[in-house]
């Protein structure tokens, strides 16, 4: 009598899932979406835009009014151009996208999201670039419209007056390519600060007083420690890059750039040497 050898049936081969793997460009798409979705991302931007343009518009409208009245004018205003006028408002844009970078990083940690982020991208770091480098982006797009949209109405409103400019002179493309590089890094800064302090108050509590606050203080030094100082400050600096004409004291464009980098480099440098060493 035989015996017969009954073989197991073969389990179903499961289907396996496939493997995601974390790399820069998932992570930069993550926060892409994350910043879009955000409504105080629409709104911060369109006041950015608003404050370029507005401020920029009424100084310009402003300068044509005391020109033509005739009455004695300060040598600030009669050694104001078209691009200095045109770009008044970034004083203000600067404070709108300052602020919305420092909510791109602290807000993660004011809502607890930042720990499913950081669980989703263990090595951390590439969360602190992708967010530097997406908003950096932004605001860069937003600045070039705004300067350019602001200095195409400026310069016609000043038109025919000592002031008036053409894209064709010299510095001026400069001065306005160089203006959207400076509310990048500005907005850069921001975001910097937001994952260095991990607070949002904190975070704009700095910006605005190292922005505004500081070059106030910087006046009362005596003459030969501001003219050592000043022109070292982030503010300063800016108004460097975007000049159509460099003053006495004042850096050279691509000074500003340099200075201003190093400032955002090291505001960035701080923020990652925490991400990596404490928790969230």
């Amino acid at each position: 009598m035989s015996t017969a050898t009954v073989t197991p049936a073969s389990a179903p081969a499961r289907a396996e899932r496939p493997a995601y793997k974390v790399t820069a460009a998932r992570v930069l798409r993550s926060e892409w979406a994350k910043f879009w979705s955000l409504r105080s991302s629409w709104i911060t931007l369109g006041l950015a835009l608003f404050f370029i343009l507005a401020f920029g518009l009424i100084r310009a409208a402003r300068y044509k009014s005391d020109i033509t009245s005739g009455h004695h004018l300060d040598p600030d205003v009669l050694a104001a151009n078209a691009v200095s006028l045109s770009l008044f408002g970034l004083n203000f844009g600067q404070l709108a996208l300052g602020v919305l970078g420092v909510l791109v990083t602290a807000g993660e940690y004011s809502t607890g999201m930042i720990r499913s982020t950081l669980a989703s991208v263990p090595r951390r770091l590439p969360v602190l670039w992708s967010k530097a480098l997406v908003f950096g982006l932004v605001a860069l797009v937003i600045s070039w419209i705004g300067a350019f949209v602001a200095f195409g109405f400026g310069s016609g409103i000043v038109s025919g007056t000592k002031a008036a400019l053409t894209l064709s002179d010299a510095g001026v493309l400069r001065a306005l390519f160089m203006s959207g590089l400076y509310l990048a890094l500005v907005g850069v800064c921001g975001a910097a600060l937001g994952s260095l302090l991990r607070s949002v108050a904190g975070g704009i509590a700095i910006l605005v007083g190292v922005l505004l606050l500081v070059p106030g203080l910087v006046l009362l030094l005596p003459t030969t420690w501001q003219n050592n100082v000043s022109e070292y400050l982030p503010s300063h600096a800016g108004d460097a890059m975007y000049a159509v004409h460099q003053g006495a004291n004042t850096l050279s464009p691509v000074g500003g750039l340099l200075v201003l980098a190093g400032w955002t480099a090291l505001a960035l440098g701080g923020a990652a040497y925490r991400l990596v060493r404490s928790d969230a």
